[in-house]
């Protein structure tokens, strides 16, 4: 019994010994000591003051959530990740758009599905929607190194109920613009 005690501890003061009070070691970077110079502003009389047009009033979120209102949702069939023909107008569209408008931003396709069939089989379902729009874009004359794909799978429900109209409106690729 007395070497059990004398043994535990002995080792309990090995373990604690390697667990020094060592102070960890931080190097004193340029970034953190440099001042924070002072902005230099000029003032404009009014004479002088350009005409503002309603664009340069927007802010990029407002002129985003303007855009984004004018992209129209690629909805699918159950199971399929096709572009159905009465689609192809909002396609054309949202292409339009991302080539004139939202030239100075990136594009974001959302994939979504229904409920029906497991997590990964409509993850995947999704980014393979995403993916023909993005090829769909691509063929429109969008730049692909605009465009990103994410899958929500069917965590990303616009309507929960039980219905086939329901789930039909759950199948879809939204676009989103990025600064």
């Amino acid at each position: 019994m007395k070497k059990v005690v004398i043994s535990s501890v002995l080792m309990a003061l090995l373990v604690l010994s390697g667990c020094g009070d060592k102070e960890p070691q931080v190097e004193a970077t340029d970034s953190a000591t440099q001042e924070v110079q002072q902005v230099e502003t000029e003032s404009v009389s009014s004479v002088e003051a350009p005409v503002v047009t309603e664009s340069a009033t927007e802010s990029t979120s407002q002129v985003i959530t303007r855009l984004e209102s004018e992209l129209k949702t690629i909805y699918f069939d159950f199971d399929k990740f096709n572009i159905r023909a009465d689609m192809q107008a909002n396609l054309s569209a949202g292409a339009s758009v991302v080539n004139t408008q939202a030239k100075n931003f990136f594009v974001k396709l959302e994939g979504n599905c229904d409920e029906w069939g497991s997590d990964e089989y409509n993850f995947a379902l999704g980014l393979k929607r995403a993916e023909t729009v993005k090829k769909a874009l691509a063929a429109e004359g969008v730049d692909a190194s605009r465009i990103s794909m994410v899958s929500f799978g069917e965590s990303n429900p616009v309507c929960t109920d039980k219905t086939k109209e329901c789930w039909s409106k759950n199948r879809r690729v939204e676009f989103k613009l990025l600064p």
